[in-house]
């Protein structure tokens, strides 16, 4: 099933006499199920793209169509509603609350969704055996290593049962190894737990974890390929 659907998607950003073209006609689609890498240098147009595929912004012109809906036929609410329940999003610098345990921050999400207050505890305990956090559920992020932090932020976006992770640089602040075991957790959430998942990054060996990448320069769609050299890492879902 076609899940997101680009067409021509443009987005300009103005400063008095001064047009920024951040993106200047983007079309792609990307199918339930799949697991693909945008691609790109800083500057390319990459964070622009993810705001507008995330519900965080509206395209300047073309359309954006989300379960075959178009972005612009959605509400405020509607739009505050699905990224809240269908998107997940991991950033580079995690955005942990710092003096709240693992568990709060894992539940943060499900404060602002519908899913009923006796739930939540089941839902986070879940997301956060998901990751294997499960021992460490009871501590602060300043308590946690790096990596640690992003299996946080990682089940904080499954918490809500999302359609879609948006993950953004998601290995750019960890060493080596936990990056690895990041990305094997996210390709496990795509190959065993069935999520979409959009990898936002500027590296070629992070983005082979894919399995389709989107390369993209000065606002401009450049490639669309699969990823023939895939890399497939340890995962901690079994």
């Amino acid at each position: 099933m076609r899940l997101i659907e680009a067409r021509n998607l443009e987005k300009t950003y103005e400063d008095g006499d001064v047009a920024t073209h951040a993106l200047r006609g983007v079309s792609f689609s990307i199918d339930q199920g799949e697991f693909v890498a945008v691609m790109g240098p800083s500057g390319s147009g990459k964070s622009t793209l993810l705001h507008l595929l995330g519900f965080l912004d509206r395209p300047t012109r073309g359309a954006y169509f989300f379960e075959g809906k178009n972005r612009n036929d959605y509400t405020d609410d509607e739009s505050a509603r699905i990224r809240n329940e269908k998107l997940g999003f991991v950033f580079q610098t995690f955005n942990l609350l710092p003096r709240t345990s693992v568990l709060e921050n894992v539940k943060l999400p499900l404060l602002y969704s519908d899913v009923p207050e006796k739930e939540w505890d089941e839902r986070a305990h879940s997301a956060i055996a998901d990751v294997g956090l499960s021992h460490r559920i009871s501590h602060e992020p300043s308590q946690l290593s790096g990596g640690e932090r992003q299996r946080v932020a990682i089940a904080r976006a499954l918490v809500t049962k999302p359609e879609v992770i948006f993950a953004d640089e998601p290995t750019g602040n960890l060493d080596s190894m936990s990056g690895k075991q990041v990305m094997g957790l996210l390709q496990a959430l795509n190959e065993k737990g069935g999520h979409t998942i959009v990898l936002i990054t500027h590296e070629t060996y992070t983005a082979r974890h894919a399995r389709r990448a989107l390369y993209i320069k000065d606002g401009n769609i450049e490639k669309d390929e699969m990823i023939s050299e895939h890399l497939a890492a340890d995962s901690f879902i079994k």
